[in-house]
């Protein structure tokens, strides 16, 4: 299995979840956030919970068998990707096993 963590423009977030829902994945975790990198967003500001100039993200978490992850690398990058600088980034790592809290039932041989 793999775990993808991309970082998305609030503004096109949407579009990303939309077309990942549309294509088979349906379970993501969605969290805002602030990122650090070396491109600012025009707007950037002062964070007012770090003391760090911020430019706002979306971090989408999704975990999937290994044969899919290119294919929601691919929907996350057409569908996350403006014409400005500074669209995020996509990091992939490999998730051993995964379990359901109520039943402790491995998903390594289930679809997520």
């Amino acid at each position: 299995m793999k775990e993808i963590k991309a970082f998305v423009k609030p503004n096109r977030i949407q579009r990303v979840i939309e077309a990942l829902s549309d294509n088979g994945f349906k379970s993501m975790t969605l969290s805002q956030a602030e990122g650090t990198g070396a491109f600012k967003a025009k707007g950037a500001r002062p964070s007012l919970d770090f003391h760090v100039t911020d430019s706002p993200v979306v971090k989408l978490e999704l975990v999937c068998q290994n044969e899919e992850a290119q294919k929601a690398i691919d929907i996350i990058t057409e569908n996350g990707k403006s014409p400005e600088k500074g669209d995020g980034i996509i990091y992939i790592t490999s998730i051993d096993d995964a379990f359901k809290i109520k039943t402790g039932e491995s998903l390594k041989r289930y679809d997520l």
